[in-house]
């Protein structure tokens, strides 16, 4: 029991590192361009979806027996994500989310 419990603490740390390390481009990028304009908003706000999408998955991991439906529901998980951080980003939908 001890091995699956290490398992899982190694997988939600890698979990943990891709969401700081997507996170941690625009910050790299904003020091080489004016292009990349980021504020202490964004960065909250794009952390927070990250790391929630990021326990999300492994809570499903953890969770969910079958396989299908594992991978189903982590589909799901990111398919939100990105259609949440487009919104934000482009505002597509044309919702107040986005600022329209």
């Amino acid at each position: 029991m001890k091995t699956n419990s290490n398992q899982e603490n190694k997988r939600l740390m890698l979990l943990i590192s891709a969401a700081a390390l997507i996170l941690s481009i625009p910050l790299i990028a904003m020091q080489f361009t004016t292009e990349v304009d980021w504020s202490l908003f964004d960065f909250i706000v794009m952390g927070i979806l990250l790391f929630g999408t990021a326990l999300i998955i492994e809570f499903i991991i953890r969770n969910v027996k079958s396989f299908k439906s594992t991978i189903i529901l982590c589909v799901f998980a990111l398919g939100a994500l990105l259609l949440i951080w487009v919104e934000l980003a482009v505002g597509i939908f044309g919702t107040p989310f986005a600022g329209n």
